[in-house]
């Protein structure tokens, strides 16, 4: 049984991935979560994304409360695809070109 709720697992991710990619507090709202499921009886496996765009990180949080380092970053476009980007702030739009072209962080 998990001692760590959906909901703290969703606000354990979104602060480490925002922590990891830079993301300017001012800039982190447009950043949700998109879904959130129990994976096993010692992690959750949380999506999250901007929710205006295609992208989306997933991301394992163990029932510990830490996040795994390596999370994974999906994506149907296609690379130097980033047209859609320019509405959004810079930190975002530089982060999400990165992330489609496959270059690390």
């Amino acid at each position: 049984m998990m001692t760590l709720g959906s909901t703290d697992a969703e606000t354990l991710a979104i602060e480490f991935l925002m922590s990891d990619l830079d993301i300017p507090a001012v800039d982190q709202d447009f950043f949700a979560v998109l879904a959130t499921r129990e994976s096993g009886s010692t992690w959750y496996t949380v999506e999250i994304g901007v929710p205006e765009l295609p992208d989306k990180w997933v991301l394992q949080v163990f029932d510990t409360g830490q996040c795994d380092p390596c999370y994974t970053f999906i994506s149907p476009m296609p690379k130097g695809e980033d047209a859609d980007l320019k509405e959004f702030p810079e930190r975002i739009a530089e982060v999400l070109a990165m992330e489609r072209q496959g270059i690390s962080l």
